[in-house]
């Protein structure tokens, strides 16, 4: 998984499924741990989202939260979003277009 990039933007590439999710969910904790005041997940990258995705990726949104942060998913693929809006996931996220919507946003 790559860094966080200038300003909590984390951007992972490649499906995020059961065989990365552990991964992501250490790197995404490790991060909140920082207590940053916003977080943006740059989805630009990810073709795939499974379950497993799902649910670190709602941690992460509650975790962060709890903190008084905000957790912003940016640049998410058409197939991506299928999926969030699928399991009415659009309705929970904050979604953004592009990385720089979700940094502009108050």
């Amino acid at each position: 998984m790559p860094k966080t990039k200038p300003q909590n933007v984390f951007a992972p590439e490649g499906a995020i499924d059961l065989h990365v999710s552990p991964e992501l969910r250490a790197s995404l904790l490790e991060i909140i741990d920082q207590k940053p005041k916003r977080l943006v997940v740059d989805l630009s990258r990810v073709p795939y989202v499974d379950s497993s995705g799902l649910a670190v990726l709602i941690l992460a949104m509650q975790s962060l939260e709890h903190q008084g942060g905000r957790f912003m998913l940016a640049g998410a693929q058409e197939g991506v979003r299928i999926i969030l809006e699928s399991a009415k996931l659009d309705q929970y996220f904050k979604l953004f277009p592009d990385v720089a919507a979700a940094l502009a946003a108050r």
